[in-house]
């Protein structure tokens, strides 16, 4: 056969086949050959190009691993939701797309001398400060890049910064915007507000069973229970391995005498602290004027302790007056440890040091070098970990174990029995999940509902919950989808309806009540059992006012006071507003503060005005999710 071929390949059409190999691999590369066979269907489809999902499936490695190195050393890969990670990675290449494109239509364009010079001139690729081929090479094969891949991605990333730039250089705000963003964060209001809960009136509705009916009935397509599955179970537990009675006392004291040799002392240093957090109710400037605000009065000579329980964000330390005990510098942020470590004196306070949670004003309260421990101190938690390290290989040997026994085994009995394991059974679990610890573990969903366990009623392969738990599930009972009966969600629509009609009437009454506020009628004319809640002066962060209510009386007109507003609460209930009066701070800001103030304020602005650009590209783009 062989030979026949070698014999054909002499002939006139095997030239002409060679020819057409060559000329397709000169134009078109050998992908154009493997193309032939197949063609993978793209991951997305942005405005006709194509998203690969070999793209998708690197980025979603690389935010694993990013992620992970986050999370330290004692990271849990399990703990991660593949989906959630590929939507998210998606998302992302999709938008990474559109920009690209929007950045190429402008006539963007970086050169390759360029690209060449941005990766000459990154810090992570030299060696002594000199470009390093191998480094290069090295740090892009451990993230999983080719050069070619790298330069593409620098391409893409480079463009985009360059519309970003356009849009965050460009923008600005003048003096005035500056001093009226300033006079309205500084601005405090007098107000009041009384809670009408809907309990009472709910308490006093009712629904006839006629209602229930007809709801049922108009919604009875719609009202299905779900399809689910009932596990059995066998899980091994690396906490039931670790017996610090099996571990010797000459293994105790060699692992003493091998740490004493490494032993180094650190510093310690007692610090407390008053954390004013940066969240949706409090920008970063309205944080850091706070901040200054508590350290001037610690200035003036204020109690740490007092101001950290009435002003600190920080709940663990703020009852303790801002204390958080001995740490060492590993222990502590990068920008927290700089500003402790470079305190000198017991007592000394630092101005407001900001860090990802927020601003902090630290106190340095003592300073300490650990101790060398004697054996005797030391002995116990030695032989706890001696005996947690001798659990972990036992653990991994039944783990695979385990994987070998409920391979082979038809059922789960004989790896029950093997490892001396009881099977157990789950809370049914739906395709979104269940109430027990399996059903909210969305590698054993995935699992349980896939065609190997479903309709083979297969065993699972050993699934890790987290580090220290696995376990392999198999289908005890399939119960598939079916309309629910009038009786299984008779009492879900009573309380549905009955919420309902008691909203709207509670509603109806408090907005009567609201037009007579605005016609001059008092509160207690209206109902006697009702009182308002006042506050004087608060600001836009005052924790005396309930965050739902002080963001609307600050949305609230200030041109007519009293003014009186109505809201219904994320509770259900009602809350009525009065306005007494507003109050315009004088603040006055240095030349400094003001093009401090005007940076920020702009660059707020572009970016604001930026993502805008981001969204419009979104709802004008064709995509398809594949």
């Amino acid at each position: 056969m062989l030979q026949a071929i070698r014999d054909n390949s002499k002939g006139i059409i095997a030239k002409i086949i060679v020819g057409l190999i060559a000329v397709t691999f000169a134009l078109f590369g050998v992908e154009s050959l493997i193309g032939l066979g197949s063609k993978e269907k793209p991951a997305a489809v942005v405005n006709g190009e194509d998203i690969a999902v070999i793209d998708l499936m690197r980025g979603v490695d690389l935010q694993r691993r990013q992620i992970l190195m986050q999370m330290g050393p004692n990271a849990d890969p399990t703990m991660l939701d593949d989906n959630l990670l590929q939507r998210g990675v998606l998302e992302s290449l999709i938008e990474q797309s559109l920009l690209v494109q929007s950045a190429e239509r402008q006539g963007l364009f970086l050169s390759e001398e360029m690209i060449d010079q941005l990766i000459v001139s990154t810090p992570e690729f030299q060696i002594e400060g000199r470009f390093d081929r191998n480094q290069f090479e090295m740090v892009l094969r451990n993230a999983g890049f080719t050069p070619l891949m790298y330069r593409e991605l620098l391409r893409k990333e480079t463009l985009m910064d360059q519309e970003r730039a356009a849009f965050l250089l460009s923008s600005f705000s003048t003096r005035d915007e500056v001093e009226r963003i300033v006079r309205l964060d500084q601005q405090t209001r007098d107000l009041a507000w009384v809670r009408i809960p809907l309990l009472t009136i709910l308490n006093e509705t009712e629904v006839s069973e006629d209602e229930i009916r007809a709801a049922f009935e108009a919604r009875a397509s719609s009202l299905q229970k779900p399809e689910q599955v009932v596990l059995d179970y066998v899980l091994i537990d690396r906490n039931d391995f670790v017996d610090p009675s099996i571990v010797s006392d000459d293994e105790v004291r060699e692992i003493y005498e091998q740490m004493m040799a490494e032993f180094v002392s650190q510093e310690q240093r007692a610090v407390s602290h008053i954390l004013i957090e940066v969240n949706s109710e409090r920008d970063p400037l309205a944080a850091l004027a706070q901040a200054q605000e508590l350290f001037f009065e610690l200035q003036e000579g204020a109690d740490f302790a007092v101001l950290a329980q009435e002003f600190s964000d920080d709940p663990g330390s703020a009852s303790q007056g801002g204390a958080l005990g001995l740490l060492t510098r590993d222990a502590l942020v990068d920008e927290f440890a700089q500003v402790l470590f470079d305190l000198n004196e017991i007592g000394d306070i630092s101005e407001p040091v900001q860090t990802q949670f927020g601003y902090h004003i630290i106190r340095l309260d003592d300073i300490r070098e650990t101790q060398r421990p004697t054996f005797e101190q030391a002995a116990f938690e030695l032989r706890l970990e001696i005996a947690e390290r001798d659990a972990e290989m036992r653990y991994v040997e039944q783990m695979e174990r385990l994987a070998d026994l409920s391979f082979s085994a038809a059922d789960l009995i004989v790896p029950a029995e093997e490892l001396d394991l009881v099977i157990e059974r789950s809370a049914p679990i739906t395709r979104d999940g269940g109430s027990d610890f399996l059903g909210r573990n969305s590698r054993v969903v995935e699992a349980a509902f896939s065609t190997d366990l479903l309709r083979e009623r297969l065993n699972s392969l050993p699934i890790e919950l987290d580090r220290e738990r696995t376990v392999v599930v198999r289908v005890h009972e399939h119960l598939p989808s079916r309309p629910l009966t009038f009786e299984e969600v008779r009492d879900e629509l009573e309380l549905e309806l009955t919420t309902a009609k008691a909203t709207e009437t509670l509603n109806q009454k408090v907005s009567e009540w609201l037009i007579a506020l605005k016609q001059g009628k008092a509160l207690e004319d209206l109902n006697a059992d009702l009182v308002w809640s006042e506050v004087i002066e608060a600001d836009r962060a005052d924790s005396r006012v309930p965050s739902e209510i002080r963001a609307r009386a600050f949305a609230m007109s200030a041109d007519n006071t009293p003014g009186f507003d109505l809201m219904q609460l994320r509770d259900g209930s009602f809350a009525l507003l009065r306005l007494d009066d507003v109050h315009h701070a004088n603040t006055q800001l240095t030349e400094e503060e003001m093009t401090l103030m005007m940076s920020i304020l702009g660059a707020t602005l572009g970016q604001q005005e930026y993502q805008n650009r981001v969204d419009s590209l979104r709802q004008s783009a064709t995509i398809q999710r594949n």
